[in-house]
This record gives structure tokens, sequence and C-alpha cells, in this order.
């Protein structure tokens, strides 16, 4: 604990969003994602692919930090008070996802196309959170490991033209839903809601008068132990995922196989996998110290702010650079997320300088998400900025 933070949670948010952000520099800058699937066995390589695999870490930690977040945010506030505030805070991000992101993904006026991503899947997990967290911890961790080992058995289940269940527990776009408008969900409520509720129950651990030791041996134990199940149900599949993996005639293509782990909605053996390595972290990462910490540990503790902005730097430095290209910047204005854009396939660059431009922006954002950090930290009076 840290002037009542918790630098190892701050730390590790940090580093997803770092990651995070050259995901979707590649998005907008690589010049293969307008051509295959980073994910592709058959296509990709191996650098390309790990570009990839390192950031799906990055929803599955936030998530649940952010419900564990909520529980140390509760112990300033009695259950209802808290209540109000995820449930006002969760409508307050369905709000920024479908607005103001949608505007920064396509920079479209008209706003014809929303997908419904990360933002929206922490919004409507609070809203649902708001209410769950009156049941009994032993209820609710219930609940989350339910849905979290069992929710693949849903994905045999398909009702066409329902939004409602596309929402829960599908990947789907619908188009002209209003004319000349389209609508798609990436990240469905089942199971992102019992990753936050997971994190809600496992607040308790983070309590001033809980022991670090005991702490970093549970966490270590149900790290490994997650880890361990993932190879056997992985290994063998027989469950966990709803895409097995296959042999390929190539060890490097096995192994891109079997680290392809379905993603909408998140699989068992993906959220094996990125919240067991998780547990890890957090359990091996409370005694870290120096320059490198502090650096991570800033985007950490303004973690919607810089989304926001690197959302727009990236896109806004994609749209400069169509313009000076035989594309034009108008290019830029997107009826879909880039890599579905047909009129930009032949845009952009190798994956070294994706990786440079990627650099560039998470050191040219620091100063701006340290100057606010400060800001946060000497105005703790003001109610807004528990919104940003």
């Amino acid at each position: 604990m840290t002037k009542n933070r918790v630098q190892s949670i701050d730390l590790l948010k940090g580093l997803v969003m770092v990651v995070m952000a050259l995901d979707h520099v590649r998005d907008y800058f690589h010049y293969s994602s307008f051509f295959f699937d980073p994910t592709d066995p058959a296509l990709t390589t191996l650098p390309i692919f790990f570009t990839r695999f390192v950031t799906n870490f990055c929803a599955p930690a936030f998530s649940f930090l952010a419900g564990v977040s909520a529980y140390l945010v509760g112990k300033r506030k009695n259950l209802y008070e808290l209540s109000s505030f995820l449930l006002k805070r969760g409508l307050w991000l369905i709000f920024i996802e479908v607005v103001v992101m949608s505007f920064g993904w396509h920079f479209d006026i008209h706003f014809r196309n929303i997908v419904l991503q990360v933002i929206w899947s922490l919004g409507i997990s609070m809203v649902l959170l708001a209410g769950l967290i009156h049941l009994p911890r032993n209820y609710l961790i219930f609940f989350s490991c339910l849905l979290i080992f069992g929710h693949n058995l849903l994905d045999s289940l398909h009702f066409d033209g329902n939004i409602l269940w596309t929402l829960l527990h599908e990947r789907r776009r619908y188009a002209d839903i209003i004319p000349g408008h389209a609508i798609g969900s990436s990240y469905a409520i089942i199971p992102w809601v019992a990753v936050m509720t997971l994190g809600y129950c496992f607040g308790p651990f983070y309590n001033p008068d809980y022991s670090h030791l005991k702490r970093k041996r549970i966490f270590n134990l149900i790290g490994i132990a997650a880890l361990v199940v993932l190879l056997v149900i992985r290994g063998t599949n027989i469950s966990g995922d709803p895409y097995p993996w296959k042999n390929y005639g190539s060890n490097t293509q096995n192994l891109f196989s079997f680290l392809n782990f379905n993603k909408y909605p998140p699989s068992l053996s993906f959220l094996l996998a990125t919240l067991g390595t998780s547990f890890l972290f957090l359990a091996n990462s409370e005694k870290l110290k120096g320059k490198v910490v502090n650096f991570f540990c800033v985007f950490g503790r303004v973690p919607f702010f810089y989304y926001i902005i690197h959302i727009y730097l990236i896109h806004l430095l994609a749209l400069i650079l169509a313009g000076f290209s035989d594309f034009g910047w108008q290019k830029m204005i997107l009826p879909a997320m880039p890599f579905r854009v047909e009129a930009l396939k032949g845009f952009g660059f190798n994956l070294v300088t994706v990786y440079l431009i990627w650099i560039a922006i998470v050191v040219a954002l620091y100063p701006l998400c340290r100057k606010f950090d400060k800001y946060k930290q000497t105005h703790k009076h003001q109610w807004w900025l528990s919104y940003l």
C-alpha cells in the first residue's frame, strides 16, 4: 500500500494499458492487418502472432482489477453508496463507448458504425455489479466461477437476429439496424461480468491487515493451478474453447494453433491463460521498485484518461500519414474498424515501424498522463475525477 493505493495493481494496470496501445497501433498502421488475421496459424509469422497474442492479457487483467478496485473504493462507502457509484460510473462508461470512443475509432460524425468494446464491457459489468455486490461473497464467487467455467456450454446456442443474445454471448455486427447505421458487439456480457465480480471477491485480499506472504502464496497457487488446468484441457482438446487446436505439421504453426484461444467471447482457455498469468504477476510484483515501475504506474493510475486520448492520437496520426500518401486523409474517415476497410489495403508499414510508432505514442502521452495523475492526487475532493 502506498498513499491508499496498491502499487502492484497500478503497475499491472499500467503495463496492460501500454501493451494495449501496441495492438491499436497495429490495427491502424500495420500493412498486414488489412490482408490477414494476425492469429491465423496458416498465414501469420512469429513476430506478428505474438504482437497480437501479448495484448490478450489486457482486457481480462483490467476487468479483474476493476473489480478489485470497486471493492477498495467500497471500503470508504457503505454498500448502497457503492452501488450508486458503480451504477452511475457504469452508465457513464457505456455513454463514453457509444459516443466518445465510437467517434475516436472512426472519426465519422454520422456514427455509421458503433462497436461495443472494452469500455462498454466495463460499463455494463459495473451496472450489474452494482446489484450483485449485495449477494454474500460465497454466492458471488460461485456465480463468477459458474460463468467462467461453464459459459462455453452456450457456444452452440445461436439466435439469428436476436440482439439481446448477441450482447450476452456472441460477437456479431448488425448492419442497417437503423438505416445507414450498424452496431456490433465484440465484448459479450457473459463471461466478462464474471471476471469483474471475481475481482471484487478478491478485493479483501488487499485489506491492510491481510498478510503479504499469505496473499503471495495463495495468488501463486491460483496462478499455477490455472495454467496447469489450461495445459490439460487445451492439450487434450476436451473442452474450454470452441475452436480446438489442430496439427499443421509444423511446430511453429502448432504453437500458434495451441495458443490461439477464442477471445470473442473469451473462452475458458483464454481466461485461464490470461488471469492465471495475472495472478502470478500480482503475487510476485509487490516488492518491485524503481523508475521503470514508476513509469508504468503513472499510466495505471489514470487508465481511463489514457485510453481515450491514445485512441484519438493513434487515429489522428494515421489520418495525417494517410494524407501524405496516395490514399488521402479521407480514407481514415472509417465506415468500419480500419482492418475491415477494403479501401485501406496497401496502407501501412512493416512491424518494426509499428513498434517505433507505438513507443513514440507512449512516450508522448507520458508527460500528459503524469500531469493529470498529479492533479488527481492533489484534488481528491473533486467528485468528477472519480469518473476519469
